[in-house]
């Protein structure tokens, strides 16, 4: 699937309206979404919070081609994704769409180069390009040092930074981020905060991140307020500043090093 040619301008990275996502469990209707509607600006960075049961990881999940909405439209990228048979929304993510995890979710036995790699092998390109371009999205992330590392051996900062160079691998138009920080000390989650707010601000990514964190919502240039699946409110943030990051985050202890707790 070639990347669309509409210019940044022309229209929104996503528009949700009416969107609803219903399950059934037992004899109980559960409204995960509730004929929301919103729209996100191409090259913003948007956060998304909420109490457990809001709504904020369906929206990620309807937004990435993971899930289809019951009602309503999903438009993302100027693709209409409600209309996309199976195929269409796999090729579609594999093109467009970077995911990153709370839990990192990297093949323990892989490097990071190869962990990053993962992506690419369903992309039609040479091993040699491959290769070039998961050493290229280390190098964004500060972890060309580090990629013949397997995850046992980084941090949980980088761990979560290597996750982050394969959701670029592919040179997406929208990052997706499911609590990235969750899992982190604070100068780790600070570091990675950092590096989205690069990647927005200085390459145009498009990101979007679901968070309980305060602070990592602090950094996006607006707060989406999910609640029961409806829009509570919508906070334009004051102007974004970087984190302070302890120093030597990068070279913050391994992972079998790191204390329990």
């Amino acid at each position: 699937m070639s990347k669309s040619t509409t210019p940044a301008s022309a229209s929104p990275a996503i528009e949700l309206a009416g969107v609803s996502r219903i399950y059934k469990r037992g004899g109980e209707t559960l409204h995960a979404l509730n004929r929301l509607t919103l729209t996100i600006e191409r090259g913003s960075f948007t956060a998304i919070m909420g109490p457990s049961g809001s709504g904020k990881s369906t929206v990620l999940n309807l937004v990435g081609g993971l899930d289809r909405a019951d009602e309503g439209l999903v438009n993302v990228a100027g693709e209409e994704l409600t209309t996309m048979t199976n195929a269409g929304l796999a090729a579609f993510r594999a093109d467009r769409i970077g995911f990153v995890f709370q839990g990192f979710n990297l093949l323990p036995v892989l490097t990071a180069l190869q962990n990053v790699e993962l992506p690419l092998l369903l992309a039609p390109l040479s091993r040699k390009e491959r290769r070039a371009h998961a050493i290229h999205a280390l190098a964004l992330v500060g972890l060309e040092d580090r990629m013949h590392h397997r995850p046992r051996e980084l941090s949980g900062g980088q761990e979560q930074r290597v996750a982050i160079a394969r959701a670029l691998a592919t040179d997406p138009d929208l990052i997706l981020a499911d609590e990235p920080t969750g899992d982190l000390d604070r100068a780790s989650a600070d570091a990675v905060l950092n590096l989205l707010l690069r990647l927005n601000q200085e390459h145009g990514k498009t990101i979007i991140v679901v968070t309980h964190d305060p602070k990592a919502a602090a950094v996006a240039q607006r707060t989406v307020h999910l609640d029961k699946g409806k829009l509570e409110k919508i906070v334009e943030n004051t102007p974004r500043g970087e984190p302070e990051v302890a120093a030597g985050i990068a070279e913050d202890a391994p992972a079998e090093d790191r204390a329990e707790g």
